[in-house]
């Protein structure tokens, strides 16, 4: 009987499931318990709708799942289950709209697997289709090819069916007359077996082995064929080749030429004028250097002659080298010709430079050209006349660029406005605006009067000489007061007709438009009394405004034309670069075929950017236009190389130790048009003094590109963008090669950081602070430390970390650093006046009584560029 019997088995209620637990005591006694379990079931219950057949609401009455106790499982609420409930509706719903889901995206692949797959067929179809068309075209081109060969194949058969035909009728050659006759076989007749007579025989009683007499017939076949030439040679050699058939049975005949020339020399020869004809001297043009072959060419003569000429003068030379002037006209003058020295300047001949005539000239409209101090509202003012909004574009309320626009006033004049930027950086600007303009208006505002940049205006005008034109803007604001403004203008010599002048003054306001007819007439007026004509029917000529590198377009310029007409299609040479006007576009954006004088457009087509201020001019030939670009260039290049350049070895070593005493901050300067980049570079350029200085490695117009990365990464130097960007291969190069780069829009805060970062260069200021004087009374001799001074502060503080001046009848023998400073046998940081104490000196022993010690600390103070 086991240890189990009779006892109920330990177990849980529901389904038993049995098994066995071993218990473990003490004393190495163990016991087996049978151990019963039995697992929970759970019964969850098919949701029912409420209110549908056969069941209730979960809410409602018991016969539901959720509100009978007894058909829910154990341990479980009626909330639980509620919630349960609702998770698993919540569950089926989102499986059906995830299969919804499923199926649309499904479809949509199915969709687009179908568009795709007809794009390809028809793709193939065009594809067969045009090599159908191409095979069909490569048929017809080989079918007519072969036909062409047929036909010159036949044509060469029937020529040689012609010459042989020739060939066959012609006579044998007859038998030579001092010689014996050759043995002729004689034919004989089949039918008789007698010698048959050969033709030309007169019967029978011919000589068998002489050769017969030629007929008249014979005799013209003869002379005929002597006189073909090549007919002859044809028949000797016995073979003909296509080449010789398709060249004619006479073959290459003389020209005309050759036979003029031969009756030319018969006639002298008959006339006895056989001598040689005198040698024609001629006109040689020389340039600075010339090649051998060249200069033979250009005298008429043997390019192995000239060499020999050379030879003889003892120069080794081929007709390929290039000689100098000088010797070059020895050879023109040992050869009868005369030099005639030209200069590579001669190429800019080609610029039409013809006055015009009086009856040819018309009236133009005047160029304008707004000019003042910054912020006294010029583009407001012009944006007025306009009826346009400019300025709100501007960055920082400032003009960065000469603006060109063609207004038409109330009494239908056209008037030319340039407006220029006012700040200072941008002076060579105002400078080109005023060489090409008729009248100045200078934007003085009425509450600020006259500043800076107002008198650099009036100096730019002054030296153009043109008539000036004196806006008062702001008049509106209660703090204008226009009568200073005149005031503060006699100062500078300009003297307005309110105040008994010659110069028009008008009170004018941007804002609520007074004053702008009267301005506008004041402008007419001075452009009648000027009387300013200009010629259009002629080559085109201008000046470059303002120019840049247009992403989509190119390099474009803003030309304003000041003689003749531009048209589309003209071929110009403008600075150092050219090119053909592809198209022109007006300030209203609109393409326009042609653009007469004072009108203000853009030039596309260039094969470079221009430089502002270059002049433009139309020439009749491309190659006219490149070959003065290429002198232009090579021409600015020697007068920067010169220019560069140092002329003497003093000069050169006096340079180069002046600049390893300054330090320098390169930069690299790209903006969106070329006046810009020069009033940025000009103002770069003045930043700094002795001891720093920016330099300027390269300025361009357009994106930052990666070479421009690359140059900055090997000089170490930072990329300024005004209003430019890198583009996407740049700025992953600046991020791998930390280049920094700099985007500004407003050139202050440019000129501001460089001015900032070029302080950065400069040494810092040290200055010295006097803090004590002590006074040695005995010097002191111990072991392991020397010569130690017994002093007493005589004035100030002594300090350990202080520097310390040695001084013997007011003169500094020693200047150093403590190595100790003791207060009785302490080491201390410092003494106060009138206490004694000892001092050691830093590696310096030489100290005797009545000696001075001065005492002071350095001080570094930052210094900052002004």
């Amino acid at each position: 009987m086991s240890d189990t019997d009779g006892k109920k088995p330990l177990g849980l209620g529901g389904a038993p499931r049995s098994g066995s637990v071993k218990q473990s005591f003490s004393h190495g006694r163990s016991h087996s318990v049978v151990v019963e379990t039995k697992r929970k079931r759970v019964v969850v219950p098919a949701a029912k709708p409420a209110g549908g057949p056969g069941g209730s609401s979960s809410t409602g009455g018991g016969s539901s799942a959720l509100g009978d106790p007894s058909r829910r499982p154990a341990g479980i609420s009626e909330a639980e289950m509620q919630r349960r409930l609702d998770a698993l509706r919540q569950a089926k719903a989102r499986e059906q709209e995830d299969a919804a889901k499923r199926a649309a995206e499904e479809r949509e692949r199915e969709e687009e697997r179908q568009r795709r797959r007809e794009e390809i067929e028809a793709k193939e179809r065009e594809d067969r289709q045009r090599e159908a068309a191409l095979r069909a075209r490569a048929e017809e081109e080989e079918r007519a090819k072969r036909e062409a060969e047929a036909e010159a194949a036949a044509r060469a058969q029937a020529r040689k069916a012609d010459v042989l035909g020739t060939q066959r009728r012609q006579p044998a050659k007859p038998a030579e007359a001092d010689g014996p006759a050759p043995a002729v076989a004689t034919p004989t007749d089949r039918s008789t077996g007698q010698a048959r007579p050969k033709p030309g025989t007169t019967g029978p009683d011919a000589k068998p082995g002489l050769a017969p007499r030629k007929t008249d017939r014979e005799r013209e076949n003869r002379d005929t064929d002597r006189g073909k030439g090549k007919s002859d040679d044809a028949r000797r050699t016995g073979k003909l080749t296509l080449t010789a058939a398709l060249a004619g049975e006479g073959g290459r005949t003389r020209s005309l030429a050759a036979m003029k020339r031969k009756q030319e020399k018969a006639r002298a020869k008959a006339l006895g004028l056989g001598q040689k004809a005198e040698k024609q001297v001629r006109d040689v043009q020389l340039p600075e250097t010339i090649v051998v072959s060249e200069l033979a060419n250009r005298m008429a003569e043997r390019a192995a002659d000239v060499v020999k000429a050379l030879m003889k003068m003892g120069m080794m030379t081929t007709m390929n080298q290039t000689i100098d002037a000088d010797t070059a006209e020895l050879i023109i003058e040992e050869f009868g010709h005369r030099a005639v020295r030209v200069t590579d300047a001669d190429v800019e001949q080609a610029i039409v430079s013809v006055a015009d005539k009086p009856e040819d000239l018309q009236t133009r409209p005047p160029i304008v050209t707004i000019m003042g101090h910054v912020d006294h509202g010029k583009t407001s003012l012009l944006d007025a006349i306009r009826n346009a909004n400019v300025v709100t574009g501007e960055a920082g309320g400032i003009t960065q660029h000469i603006g060109a626009y063609q207004v038409k006033a109330a009494n239908g004049a056209v008037i030319s406005f340039l407006d220029t930027p006012g700040h200072a950086a941008f002076t060579s600007m105002r400078a080109r605006g005023a060489h090409v303009t008729d009248i100045v208006v200078l934007v003085v505002a009425a509450d600020d009067a006259v500043m800076p940049q107002t008198i650099e205006a009036i100096s730019h005008a002054k030296a153009a000489k043109v008539p000036m034109i004196v806006a008062i803007n702001k008049i509106d604001k209660h703090t204008a007061d226009p009568q200073k403004v005149r005031t503060d203008l006699l100062q500078h010599e300009v003297i307005v007709e309110a105040m008994s002048g010659d110069v028009q003054d008008v009170e004018v306001s941007a804002k609520t438009g007074k004053g702008l007819p009267e301005l506008l007439e004041a402008i007419t007026l001075q452009a009648e009394m000027l009387d300013l004509k200009a010629n259009p029917n002629r080559a085109a000529s201008g000046a470059v405004i303002e120019a840049k590198l247009d992403v989509g377009r190119g390099p474009v310029a803003t030309v304003l034309v000041q003689n003749g007409t531009l048209k589309k299609g003209d071929i110009f040479v403008v600075g150092e670069k050219w090119g053909r006007v592809r198209a022109l576009v007006n300030d209203k954006g609109v393409t326009i075929a042609e653009a007469g004088p004072s009108v203000p457009v853009e030039v596309l087509g260039l094969n470079g950017t221009p430089s502002a201020g270059d002049v433009l001019d139309v020439v009749e030939t491309e190659a006219q236009a490149r070959e003065i670009a290429e002198y232009r260039e090579k021409a600015t290049k020697d007068k920067r190389a010169a220019a560069g350049a140092a002329t003497t070895l003093e000069q050169l070593m006096a340079k180069a130790k002046a600049d390893k005493s300054v330090s320098e901050l390169p930069v690299i300067v790209k903006a969106d048009v070329q006046g810009s980049t020069e009033a940025i570079v000009q103002a770069l350029e003045k930043v700094g003094n002795e001891e720093v200085r920016v330099r300027v490695l390269h300025s361009g117009v357009g994106a930052i590109t990666d070479s421009d990365v690359g140059l900055a990464e090997a000089s170490k130097a930072p990329i300024l963008g005004f209003n430019v960007r890198a583009n996407a291969t740049a700025r992953s190069s600046a991020a791998q090669k930390g280049v920094e780069l700099r985007y500004y829009s407003i050139i202050y805060d440019l000129l501001d950081d460089i001015k900032k970062a070029a302080s950065g260069l400069l040494k810092n200021e040290v200055r010295e602070h006097f803090i004590g004087y002590a006074q040695i009374k005995e010097v002191f001799r111990i072991t392991g430390v020397g010569n130690v001074a017994g002093c007493i502060v005589t004035e100030g503080v002594a300090r350990r970390s202080a520097g310390v001046r040695l001084l013997r009848d007011n003169v500094v023998i020693h200047e150093g650093t403590l190595k100790t400073l003791k207060r009785h046998k302490d080491e201390v940081k410092e003494v106060q006046s009138g206490t004694e104490c000892g001092m050691a000196f830093e590696r310096y022993e030489d100290i005797r009584p009545g000696d001075v010690i001065e005492i002071f600390e350095r001080e570094e103070v930052e210094r900052t560029l002004d």
